[in-house]
Formats: C-alpha cells, structure tokens, sequence
C-alpha cells in the first residue's frame, strides 16, 4: 500500500523509521547467516534511545537464491502458517570488511551491505552488474495513527498499525511480470497489486492465484516468504522502486538470480517445489454440462453420441455443479431425480472409453445431510465464540471445511474414495478464495489471516493426495481454480469465469501467461468463455486457441458449448484442432517433462524462450507452445491477426515455417499481418528445431512409438537427443532417438520429415 506523498511527504497519520545504518552484525560461518541490527542515521549515542530498529536476516536456502529476513519486534506468537521451502547447506560465502563492507555470495549472486556508518545500502549483483538492491530509506518500519487500532485516550500507550517495508530498487528500462494469475496489463510495470486471494473473474484487478513472486527483464526474481496479504507497488508509488509492505512485525523476501527468464522460474520452483506430472489422457478434450444448464442422463448421453457421430474425439466428460441436488453442495452425492442409477451410468460413461470428473469445493450448505455431522465433530471453521462461521453467498448457511483437523480430512477424503469408488477419476476443486479472515478460528490455532490465502493448499493438497493414494501420482490431476505458492505440485489449473468476448479470449491469455511465469506449467481456459453465450466467430477462435493450450475443456455457465449448437462448421473446426493437439502428444509430453524437471512451462511467453531478444518482452498476445511452436490466437472476427517472429540462438538454422503450409517461410526480427479463416491461424514451427509428433494416434494415451515421427525444419547445428515420454507413465521415457546435423535418426523404424532445408 501507499504510505507517501509524493517524494517528499508522508500520508496524513504515517510515521515511518527509517534504517540508514547497520549498528552491528554477526556472521554464523556454520549456519552461512548474517544477523544485523538497523537503526536510523546516528549522530551521538543518544540517538539509540526512544527510536525503532529493524533486525536482518541473511540466508541462502538454495545455491543463487538470497533471502533477507527484516523484523520490527520479535515478541510476536508465530501460529502459522508457513509456505514449505527447500533448502541446503554450505553453498554461501561470507566475507566482512568490518566497518567498510559485507559480502554475501551464493552462486554467482552477491548481496553487498555498506557497513560503514550512516551509509547503510544492500546491493544485489551477478558478474554483469547491480540488479536489485536498497538504496536511501528503502527499509522502514511504518506506524498507522489512522485505523481502528490508535485510541488518543490510550495516552503514553498510543498504539498504530504497524508494517513493515522494504523498497526494492528498479533500473532503467526494467520490466516486471509474474505474481500469480493476474488478467491485466501482462507487464506489471505501474500497478498495485495486492496478494489475496479473491473470486472476481477475469476482468478485474483482483485474482483468484495469488502468488508473491516477481520475476524481472534484468535478470533475477523477487519471492516474498509469506501467506498473509502482501502489498507490491510496482513502479507505482516511487517510480525506481517496487515497495514491498505487509502489516505486522516482520517481511522475508528471496532475491532469485537467472542468467536466464528459464534458469529463474526454475531456481524458484526448486525453492518452492517443482510441478508434478499429469497423466497422458488429460490432454484431450474435456467437456462438461456447464453451470445452470439443466441435463440428465439424456441430455448428458445425446451429447456424447454427437460427438462420437462427428467423429470428434473426447477424452474427459465432466459434471458440474448440479450433479448434487440444489442447496446441498457439497454432499458427495448424485442428484437421483436425474441419475437414479449413478454408477452404473458411469460405468456406461467409461466404457465409450471416457473419463470423468466431477465438481466440487470445500464448503457444505446447511441444506446437506454432512452439515450436521460435521457441525457435531467440530469439521468446520468456527467463530471465535465456538458456533460454526456460516453465510448465505453461494450455498445457504454453507460452513466451510476446516482442512487444519486431521479427522476433517479424513471425512473429507472417504467422501472422495467413496466417489472413486464409483468410477470418478478427477475432481475439479472449485473456489477456495472466499476464506474468512476476521472472528474466526482454526482447529490448529493457525493465524486466521495468514490462512486466506495458504486455505487453497491445504484443499487442493488433500484431494490431490487422496487420488494419488488411489491412482498414483502419474495418473491424478485436479481442475482446480484457487492458488498459492506451492500449488504448482498440484496441478491443473484453469482461469475461472471468462466473459465469451475476444476481450475476455486476451485477459485469459495474459491471465495463463502470467501464472506460468509464477512457477505452474500447466494452465486451461473455459472454452468459448463462461459467461454469456459465444457468437459462432469467436466459439471457432477460442476453439484453435484452447486446443493449443496444455489443457482443453469446453465449459459454459447458462449454456452449451458443444459445436454443433454453434453451427456445424463449428464442430469441423473442433474436430480438426482436437486430432492436431492428440498428434503432437509426444511433444507436449516431452515438454511437460521438462516442466516438471526444470519448471519451465508448456506454455511460454515469448521473452522467456527467447530473451536476447528484446522485442519480446511487452508481448502477451502470442506464446511458445512448447519450445518449438509458435502461436498466435485470432481475437477478430475478421481473422485479421498482428504478430511477431522473434530472432532466435540457431543461427543459420534456416527460417520460422508455417504449421499448415510448409512453404510458407517467416524471417526473424519481423512482424506479420495475416488473415486467416477457421481452418488456420499463426502456429509457426521454429528453426532448427525436430517435433516428435505421431498421427495415427486416435487418444493421447496410446502407443506412442508406433506411428512416430519425427518432424525437421531446417539445419541442425549439432546431434538432437528426442525423449519419448511413456504416455502410460508421464514421469518415464521409452526411448531417446537421436538426430544427426545431416537429419537422419539413429532408430530406423522412427520416420523422420525434413519440412525446410
């Protein structure tokens, strides 16, 4: 938040103390820590009387990550929660110059702190230079006068509001990008963001994934270590800063240095922890009834056979909401009114060779046989004064799941078995951000506030859990919406309630884009949007769109989405990008594979594959799929579409090729205007680069080796070594082919096509 006026002045009832000198410091060699003590600008030694101090923390958690742990008053009962990090030992070096310098190093980040007094300064820096750092009054601790908390008739005892802050420097030119699922300007540069999780669609500042990591052109990311709700002004307030501010007593950032966009996100998600797998199947169609429709067995089963009739292929069918009856979400149950023999439905479902997922979220309405059995065993959130929290917004009297009390989870889990059992294989997690904060108590004591935004993982945690104790890690995933630092390993994601406007079609793009940079890989929109009905124009944009996303679900709120409701022409559109996504399955799972190695994502904004080049970075309206294609969505019903071809390291690689039409070449370092009708769009193939693709396979979970091929645009600068990932097993490969300069595989039975020369 805002605490100045301007350069000069503070806001009306602000008083900040600021620290402008290290008084002293000790450094713990075994531990690789810096303990410093900080006051403000000393001139006798009277100055240490009636004033503030900020005590540093320097650590380093992880080989080129620096952490810098900044505490007001240490009094403070710590109830949790905290996000989980990796760490590791004797990588840190420390050298101290008493009274002149400390030097902090791990990997090629060094964090340099001016201990000469009065001169206090941090500085982050790689062999090139400065990155970050605190200049002049950029570490303070704030006092509020103006809430509910300062009472004048409180005399000596006057208390404020407190925060801590921290002001992180910005060079020239610097841009930022990150923090979560944000569906605004993709640069960040300019705005206030505030980390909390809210469930305000997509056309809104506020988001439903919250993640407090940023990550800059200049070469590191900046990790705020803590759940509650952290506010950033991103050039906002002081025009060469980002003010990092929270209320309490003490803030924990980690600098995250990169030579490279890739080496940062990937350096985070080591901290953090990597993004786990998804089973091969996942990555065809998903369709579902949508929100308010009205459907049964009938409906449901009619839209299967048009499917299968259209020859389009389907993956997943998903119920929503009103799979339980009305009032008594979520009670685990099938409505029976419209599904009176529910299992033995699905087992019809997954003979067609379908999958299914169903809706659910950690709230019971009062309306639900669970309310009081979980009411009786102390299952959900109460009141401070011991009654449950209830409301009214969403579900009648709903409580919520307190998912801190280990038999809660347990209840919660056998519900979820009990499903399984029944022949579900995946649960789209909905909400999760509509957590109180105020009046309210943990089964465990946790700090309410701190628990808003942390909630989501503990609920897409246990569901995750319990379909891996199940099925496996390989073959369990979520759909879930809400998110938090950590969530990455418990994947996917979608981007929530999207208007059916090209306008929406963008904000969900820059949405997904922004989260990838935020540490997920795997990222899904509602197909066609989810409000409102979609004009057939654009059903067909968001259709080639959504099916070169990593995951594709056609969903709605008050209405359909499948094709042919839109116009048969809508159905060949849907059917041509499903078979082109199933054939490319042995790319996506050798690029999710690295995701889940190194957490690149599948989907990529332009400048993290290609960051020497600088027009990439304001780019949000084309992406990388993968490391090889390019796309670029049509947002016009006139298929007109403005894109850029980036240069690329492959020097002499040969040129950027057209998906659909292979004489079609594109230099780098160019834009393009092109109009395009439904049956195509800009998906580029890069230079210099072999696609495994295979297209006799009719479901992404087939045999991958038998139809393989192996697609060559251009020059090879050196051999290429090709994962094929087991579609059975995500997380194992088959086999590695590999590519000689001249294009030609060292497996015989792999066909290889040279597309360019």
């Amino acid at each position: 938040m805002k605490f100045t006026e301007g350069m000069w002045l503070l806001r009306e009832g602000i008083r900040i103390d600021w620290m402008n000198n290290v008084e002293r410091l000790s450094v713990q060699n075994e531990s690789g820590s810096v303990d410093l003590l900080l006051n403000k600008h000393q001139r006798h030694r009277g100055d240490t009387l009636n004033s503030a101090t900020v005590s540093a923390r320097v650590t380093s958690p992880l080989e080129g990550i620096i952490g810098v742990k900044l505490v007001h008053w240490a009094g403070q009962v710590d109830k949790g929660p905290h996000y989980h990090l990796s760490t590791a030992t004797g990588h840190a070096q420390i050298t101290h110059t008493p009274h002149e310098t400390l030097r902090y190093t791990s990997g090629a980040l060094e964090l340099s702190i001016n201990t000469a007094a009065n001169e206090l300064s941090f500085v982050f820096a790689d062999a090139q230079g400065k990155l970050t750092g605190h200049s002049w009054r950029s570490i303070g601790y704030v006092g509020d006068q103006t809430t509910e908390k300062s009472r004048w008739d409180d005399g000596v005892f006057f208390e404020r509001q407190g925060y801590m802050l921290a002001g992180l420097d910005l060079g020239v030119g610097e841009k930022l990008y990150g923090l979560g699922e944000r569906f605004g300007p993709f640069v960040k540069n300019g705005q206030r963001v505030d980390i909390w999780n809210e469930d305000g669609g997509t056309s809104s500042e506020l988001a439903y994934k919250n993640i407090p990591f940023y990550i800059s052109s200049k070469g590191y990311g900046v990790f705020v270590n803590h759940p509650g709700k952290v506010s950033l002004e991103l050039q906002s307030e002081r025009t060469t800063r980002v003010n990092i501010s929270l209320p309490g007593e003490e803030l924990e950032y980690f600098v995250v240095y990169g030579r490279t966009p890739k080496e940062i996100v990937g350096r985070y998600t080591a901290l953090t922890g990597r993004p786990s797998l998804v089973p091969s199947w996942s990555y065809n169609l998903w369709l579902t009834t949508s929100f308010t429709t009205n459907y049964d067995e009938q409906t449901v089963t009619g839209f299967l056979d048009g499917f299968r009739d259209r020859d389009i292929p389907l993956g997943v069918f998903h119920f929503d909401c009103f799979w339980m009856k009305s009032y008594q979400w979520c009670d685990f149950e099938f409505d029976a009114d419209m599904f009176p023999d529910a299992g033995g439905y699905l087992a019809r479902l997954k003979e067609r060779g379908l999958r299914i997922s169903v809706w659910i979220n950690p709230y019971v309405g009062q309306a639900s046989p669970l309310f009081q059995e979980g009411k009786d065993k102390g299952y959900f959130i109460k009141r401070t004064d011991g009654s449950v929290w209830q409301w009214d917004l969403w579900q009648a009297g709903m409580a919520i799941i307190d998912f801190t009390n280990p038999a809660a989870c347990t209840w919660f889990a056998a519900h979820l078995t009990r499903l399984m059992d029944l022949g579900v294989d995946s649960f789209k997690t909905d909400f999760g951000e509509r957590i109180p904060h105020r009046n309210i108590q943990y089964h465990d004591g946790s700090d309410p506030t701190r628990m808003h935004n942390y909630y989501t993982l503990l609920f897409n945690r246990l569901v995750y859990e319990t379909m891996s104790a199940r099925y496996g890690r390989s073959q369990s995933l979520l759909f879930a919406r809400s998110a938090a630092p950590g969530g990455q390993a418990f994947p996917v994601h979608w981007g929530g309630d999207c208007e059916s406007t090209y306008e929406a079609m963008a904000e969900s793009l820059r949405g997904g884009l922004s989260l990838m940079l935020s540490g997920y890989v795997f990222w899904a929109s509602d197909i066609g949007g989810f409000e409102g009905t979609p004009p057939p124009a654009l059903y067909k944009r968001w259709v080639q769109f959504g099916l070169l996303s990593s995951h594709s679900r056609l969903h709605g709120s008050s209405s359909f989405r499948v094709p042919w409701i839109y116009g048969e022409d809508c159905s060949a559109v849907l059917r041509d990008c499903v078979k082109r996504k199933i054939l490319l399955t042995p790319y996506l799972l050798a690029e999710a594979l690295l995701g889940h190695r190194a957490g690149v994502p599948l989907m990529r904004p332009m400048f993290l594959e290609f960051p020497d080049d600088l027009n990439t970075y304001p780019l949000d309206t084309q992406y990388m799929f993968g490391g090889n294609l390019l796309v670029a969505p049509v947002f016009a019903d006139d298929g007109k579409v403005t894109f850029y071809v980036p240069r690329t390291p492959e020097d002499g690689a040969g040129k950027w090729i057209s998906w659909f039409d292979h004489g079609k070449t594109y230099e780098a370092g160019q834009w393009y205007t092109e109009t395009h009708g439904f049956d195509t769009l800009p998906l580029l193939v890069r230079p210099g680069s072999v696609t495994p693709i295979n297209p006799k396979l009719k479901a992404p979970q087939d045999d991958a080796l038998d139809g393989l091929e192996l697609l060559v645009n251009g020059s090879l600068a050196a051999e290429v070594a090709v994962e094929i990932v087991d579609p059975a097993k995500t997380h194992e490969t088959l086999k590695i082919v590999r590519v000689s300069p001249d294009g030609k595989a060292d497996d015989a039975s792999v066909k290889v096509v040279c597309v360019a020369k």
